[in-house]
Parts: structure tokens; C-alpha cells; sequence
């Protein structure tokens, strides 16, 4: 499961996306998940000028990697989040890869509470038909106050007509569902075609993603589950830190360097 691996350059947020690719292509890394979450983590973003999206695919084949996906998070509850979202469609058309990432809410501070499900499925309408039309995947990532756990977001999947995959982040729905994701993901697993891997340290509310392997996430039991399942899709190393964030660009290529290193060891 090695080659299905890739990091996602949020782990790289307040640094340069020519610091992620570098960063994560010494570590090993040959893919990436590309973040374009304004205000943010902005690597790419759909109004970046023809010239600029060009010097990100040159920034990428000169070093070897990949876009496997747009880390595009959008509040689909709010007309702008919709519009960002439909418009990022297109930065995954841009560099040919196959699926759009997002949550329901806000990327952070997600407290808004979703009443009426079928106002989503309506926002979310001509964003699945995009996706459609292109040949892209919508994944919604296990996150924020309404849907923080596969199981839920299964649920939401069925509901629209199974048009909408799980992206399955293994630590925030510790963070946000308060739940470990074991159970939670072999009972969703049929859903999932995109994963953010993320550790955890503390307690279950508490903002702490260290380096794979650092933390208390029980990696071979998931590494397990996802072969058993024979899943196919990316598997996006994520590490946000603590809220003090890292020290220095250093501390982010040790962190990824030691993920890599311990992956290979469990999966390679």
C-alpha cells in the first residue's frame, strides 16, 4: 500500500508549497493532496492566473510528484462556500486528479448545526453534477459538528443516492465525533475512497496530530482493516501539530521524514 501514499500539503500550513513538495519528496513521498483552503492553507487556488497554476505543474514534475487530489474545504451551507467549491472543481481538472475534498462546514470553528438535511443535498446539487460531467469523486471528510464520524457521513452518502464518497480522517473523528476509528471505519469502510491518515495524542478534544507513529492511533490494526477491505484509493498523511504549530520548517521535514519511515516499516 506504499504506492498508494501522499501527503497532504496542509501538513505544510504557514510554509510554502515549493517547501511541502521538497519536504515530502526527500522524505519519499510521490504524491500530494493539494491544499486550497482560502484563508488558510492556500497552495492553490482556483483564481490563481493561468501562469501560476503552470509554475505548480512545473513545480511538480520537477520534483517527481503527483496531485492526487484538491483539499478544497467549503461551507456548502453558505453561497460562497458553494461557489469556491464548484470553482475548485476545476483545479482538479487543472492537475488531473481524480477527486475533490471538502467538509459541510467551515474548516475550522465548524459550531453550525445542520436542521435540514435536505437543504445540504439541494447546496450540494450542482457541485455532485460538476463532478459528474468532469469524471471527479466529491469526498466529504469526516469533520465538524454535523457529520464527524464515517458512520454518519455513510448515512448522508445513502441519502444522496450514494453520489458522494467518505473521506475518512482517523484522527478528527476522535476530535470531533468522539469516537476511535476502528469500529467506526470497518462499518463505513464501503464508502471510503479517500483517507486523511492522522495520529493523535490526548484527550479527545484536545487540537494534538503529531508525525505517524508518534502518537496513541493504532496503525497495523488499520492498515489491517483497510487490506481486508482491498481499498484502492489514496491514503494523505496529514500532521497538524498543537496549536503552538511547529517550531521551524525543520521540525515539519523531520515529522514527515519519520512518518514515511514508519509506514514503510508497517505497510512497505
Amino acid at each position: 500500500m506504499l504506492e498508494q501514499l501522499a501527503i497532504n500539503s496542509n501538513t505544510y500550513h504557514g510554509y510554502s508549497l515549493e517547501d511541502a513538495v521538497k519536504g515530502a519528496r526527500k522524505a519519499g513521498f510521490t504524491q500530494i493532496e493539494l491544499a486550497a483552503v482560502k484563508d488558510h492553507t492556500a497552495h492553490v487556488l482556483p483564481e490563481m492566473s493561468p501562469k501560476e497554476r503552470n509554475s505548480v505543474k512545473e513545480l511538480l514534475r520537477d520534483h517527481g510528484m503527483t496531485c492526487v487530489g484538491i483539499g478544497a474545504h467549503s461551507n456548502v451551507m453558505k453561497d460562497e462556500g458553494i461557489t469556491n467549491l464548484l470553482n475548485s472543481i476545476d483545479l482538479a481538472v487543472e492537475f488531473d486528479c481524480k477527486y475533490i475534498i471538502t467538509a459541510t462546514g467551515d474548516a475550522h470553528d465548524d459550531a453550525d448545526v445542520i436542521d435540514d438535511q435536505s437543504v445540504l443535498a439541494m447546496n450540494l446539487e450542482p457541485i455532485i453534477e460538476k463532478c459528474k460531467k468532469l469524471n471527479k469523486i466529491l469526498v466529504l471528510e469526516t469533520h465538524g459538528n454535523n457529520f464527524p464520524t464515517g458512520t454518519s457521513l455513510k448515512k448522508l452518502a445513502m441519502s444522496l443516492k450514494n453520489r458522494v464518497k467518505i473521506n475518512y480522517d482517523t484522527a478528527n473523528v476522535i476530535f470531533y465525533g468522539n469516537t476511535l476509528p476502528y469500529e467506526d471505519l470497518e462499518a463505513s469502510i464501503d464508502y471510503v475512497e479517500f483517507i486523511h491518515l492522522k495520529d493523535k495524542r490526548g484527550f479527545f478534544n484536545e487540537w494534538n496530530f503529531p508525525a505517524i507513529g508518534d502518537g496513541n492511533l493504532d496503525f497495523p490494526k488499520i492498515f489491517g482493516m483497510l487490506k481486508k477491505a482491498n481499498y484502492k484509493g489514496p491514503i494523505s498523511v496529514e500532521i497538524e501539530f498543537t496549536p503552538l504549530g511547529p517550531a521551524n520548517l525543520d521540525e515539519v521535514n523531520q515529522s514527515v521524514i519519520r512518518s514515511f519511515n514508519y509506514l514503510s516499516k508497517i505497510i512497505g
